[in-house]
């Protein structure tokens, strides 16, 4: 074992101070979870309850709840894929979903659910392929190459997804293997109206009345799948302060960052990722002012801006809150005096990624590309002709054989892309560059070819072909002479922003490389402090989080630490003439039949971020009791640091889930597969 595996043992034998942690399932805290709730995870609960738990390649988490394939998840998780399932017609997402057969259930037309099968520690592997007299730029080429080799030997090997996984900022890598399923079917959804009841105004709050629950199955061989490892199903409440486990993939944390990189995320990276925030959700909004339809097609996106500017706004309070800097910054100050006092020569890593962070603000406001879904593709497309030119090795990550199947997954999704939104989207984003260069930059002035930037917009939007699946498809098997020789304007487009594209990946890739080998000396160092860090960051790999049913005190006020069925009713009332909390008709028909005192949503303890939204909550002996679909507002600093004052992730009772499917939606048959 290497002296960076000798480190990671010990900091990952430590203790955990409260339910802190978002726990790595080969490296659970056994000895906290003995000692603090004479609780023993056997293998076999660890075992059912990591296969049993799923990842979606649209940004969220799930689990299997019956033999015959079923995958539990949230609304706002699935509904990308009701989105694209819907039409002017038959709106998914607004009026919800349930087929009452398999021969009913919509198939999605481009999502890919991963189970974890296995994590192998390849840490000595990536190590030893990078020297410390190597620069920047040949660090990144002699870490991707040996990443490259592990994976693609790993999928030749097995068949399985392999994802080299980076832990601890570079300190420990891990292979991920997964088994794949892209036959992935809409089984039921709810309505919006109830699956995201207070809209806007109580998203990141509670207490909380959501439905927000979808169900889907998985396919294999043109039939329904057979899951060993699933999830029982408790409809029982659980009492306060008992004990819950959250199994999912949160996506990223920031909680090894040095007070410097924290800083720069304060005053340049959010303020930054906000301003883009808001400009494109009144984009949005303008949009769906023109009609019905056209507020259908940017009602997705909308939302997923709408969350994303609030929770961004929610870790920016944070960070401006002068506790938590000044709590980073006294824990960081213990670390460098123990360390100054014992390894003087270490204490250069603070100082490096102090430096660094000067880079990326320099960089911050550069872009190579735009966003939208025809330019994306185009891009992806040129990218992959030109990176399938070189060895497996030197490829772009997302460009790997390893990722190819994920990769054509989405470039040949059927999904529907719509030429009015593309050209508003489009648009903006050329202005965009342009107020920021300058208009009389000579790449603005290339890529609008003389004219405004709605008109240069439509041009390419209504002139490129790429938005044709067989087109696409052509691109792909041909490749690079195809590519090389396209006149369509999108094609072109991509390949003028190939430079500047290089360019930026090149700076990029070489600050996280420079980053990743100053986290590595951070961590070697704190153990030498004493320091008692425990987990890695969040990296969308499966974690498990642990937690008590627990309410909270706010300005003086005591939260319960559940809410009622019964309580929607009065809770809609209250806000009677607001659109967001009208209840749809369904619940109002059922009303009678629904049971008043059944658990609907409720709060705990776990540590969990972005990513964890689809997560199953379980309970000492396996079996689901919630689905978290949120966390409240004061959770929104765990990107930086945990507390278990306030913070809380809010949850759908499994109770709930299973009446609305009885009593309001009319699918009792569905309701008896859960858990079966």
């Amino acid at each position: 074992m290497n002296k960076v595996s000798l480190v990671l043992a010990f900091l990952l034998s430590s203790s955990s101070f409260a339910d802190e942690g978002m726990w790595l399932f080969n490296d659970l805290p056994n000895e906290y979870l003995r000692d603090r709730y004479s609780f023993k995870a056997d293998d076999a609960w660890v075992k059912r309850l990591m296969q049993a738990s799923v990842r979606l390649n649209s940004g969220g988490s799930g689990s299997f709840v019956s033999s015959d394939g079923l995958v539990l998840t949230n609304h706002h998780v699935a509904s990308d894929t009701l989105h694209k399932l819907s039409t002017a017609d038959r709106n998914l997402i607004e009026e919800g979903f349930l087929a009452r057969s398999h021969e009913q259930e919509l198939k999605a037309p481009d999502l890919e659910i991963n189970q974890l099968v296995e994590i192998i520690d390849v840490t000595e592997k990536v190590a030893a392929a990078v020297t410390p007299a190597m620069s920047p730029e040949h660090a990144v080429t002699a870490r991707r190459a040996v990443i490259a080799e592990i994976e693609k030997d790993s999928l030749d090997r097995t068949g399985l997804r392999s994802d080299v996984v980076t832990l601890f900022g570079g300190a420990q890598y891990h292979l991920y293997r997964y088994k794949k399923y892209t036959d992935v079917r809409l089984v039921w959804a709810p309505e919006t109206s109830i699956a995201f009841f207070g809209g806007d105004a109580d998203n990141f709050e509670y207490p909380r009345y959501c439905m927000d629950a979808t169900i889907l199955r998985v396919y294999e061989q043109g039939k329904p799948a057979k899951i060993e490892n699933f999830l029982p199903w408790s409809d029982t409440e659980i009492d306060e302060h008992e004990l819950v486990f959250v199994s999912g993939h949160p996506g990223r944390t920031q909680r090894i960052f040095t007070v410097e990189a924290l800083k720069y995320l304060r005053d340049h990276r959010l303020p930054y990722v906000l301003d883009y925030l808001r400009r494109k959700e009144v984009l949005m909004q303008q949009f769906g002012l023109r009609g019905k339809e056209e507020s259908r097609r940017a009602q997705d996106e909308l939302f997923g801006i709408q969350n994303s500017r609030k929770a961004y706004g929610g870790m920016l309070a944070g960070l401006q809150d002068p506790k938590t800097m000044q709590e980073k910054v006294r824990r960081q100050q213990r670390v460098l005096e123990a360390v100054r006092s014992k390894q003087p020569e270490a204490a250069a890593a603070w100082e490096t990624i102090a430096r660094l962070q000067q880079q990326r603000v320099e960089i911050l406001d550069q872009t190579s590309g735009f966003r939208s879904r025809l330019y994306d593709l185009a891009e992806t497309l040129v990218l992959m002709a030109a990176e399938d030119k070189k060895p497996n090795s030197e490829r772009l990550p997302e460009l790997r054989v390893s990722n190819r199947d994920s990769l054509l997954q989405d470039l040949l999704s059927t999904a529907p892309i719509y030429n009015d939104l593309e050209q508003v989207k489009l648009t903006d984003e050329l202005m965009r560059l342009a107020e920021r260069r300058g208009g009389d930059d000579p790449l603005v002035v290339e890529i609008l070819d003389g004219k405004r930037p709605d008109v240069r917009a439509a041009e390419l939007v209504f002139g490129t072909k790429v938005g044709d699946l067989e087109t696409r498809k052509q691109f792909v098997e041909v490749g690079a002479p195809l590519i090389d020789k396209s006149e369509d304007p999108m094609i072109l487009l991509a390949r003028a922003m190939q430079g500047e594209y290089q360019r930026l990946r090149k700076i990029r890739d070489e600050l996280d490389e420079q980053e990743k080998q100053a986290y590595t000396q951070i961590t070697e160092a704190s153990l030498a402090a004493g320091s008692t860090s425990k987990y890695p960051d969040a990296t969308f790999t499966l974690r498990l989080a642990i937690g008590t049913i627990k309410g909270y005190s706010q300005n003086g006020v005591e939260v319960p630490a559940w809410t009622k069925m019964e309580g929607i009713f009065d809770y809609a009332a209250k806000h009677a003439g607001q659109e967001d909390y009208e209840l749809p008709e369904s619940w109002q028909r059922a009303a009678a039949a629904i049971p008043r005192a059944t658990p609907m949503n409720f709060v705990c303890t776990a540590d969990i971020i972005g990513g964890n939204s689809g997560s199953p909550v379980v309970n000492r002996a396996g079996e689901l009791v919630g689905l978290i679909f949120d966390g409240n507002i004061q959770s929104l600093t765990a990107d930086y640091i945990y507390t278990s004052d306030q913070a809380r992730a809010v949850s759908v009772s499994a109770a709930a889930i299973r009446v609305a499917l009885e009593k309001i939606y009319g699918a009792p048959f569905l309701a008896d597969q859960l858990g079966r």
